[in-house]
């Protein structure tokens, strides 16, 4: 998992910090970027398997959204799950390279961003993508994913 993360990175800079980057708030200022750059992969389960949900830091995840779009109902998945089907804990899921293909389907408001910061397999890392490559190595599905009353 992680060396199939590793090749797919090596098109990209992989920054570190050791403060962390747990959450897109910590991700956003140690970058020094936008909130709204910082990519956030939450794991959910829909039908029993796990899909992955790429959203805007600056947005909340609406679950009905993404179970508009998962075409079945959706649920957080545990700590367990996440690490099982993406091979990384949470707070360090990238958008890809996953230990098994998953359905992942992306925030409309990330393509607003020429370039996004997304977790690079541990929670200390993120590298820069420009929101096209992202969609290609992600293969992902583009929906309006925040929650409703939220105005970006």
């Amino acid at each position: 998992m992680a060396a199939r993360l590793a090749e797919l990175l090596e098109e990209f800079e992989v920054r570190r910090f050791p403060e962390g980057t747990r959450t897109a708030e910590d991700a956003a200022r140690a970058i020094g970027c936008r909130l709204g750059q910082i990519v956030k992969s939450l794991v959910f389960v829909a039908a029993g398997r796990p899909v992955v949900a790429l959203v805007s830091g600056e947005n909340r995840l609406d679950p009905a959204r993404l179970a508009d779009l998962a075409g079945e109902p959706v649920a957080k998945a545990d700590a367990e799950t996440t690490r099982n089907s993406t091979g990384f804990a949470i707070g360090g899921v990238p958008p890809f390279g996953h230990a098994s293909l998953l359905p992942v389907f992306v925030d409309r408001d990330l393509l607003q961003f020429s370039l996004l910061w997304a977790a690079a397999g541990r929670p200390d890392a993120v590298f820069a993508i420009e929101p096209e490559r992202l969609l290609q190595l992600c293969q992902g599905v583009v929906g309006d994913l925040k929650s409703v009353g939220q105005v970006a």
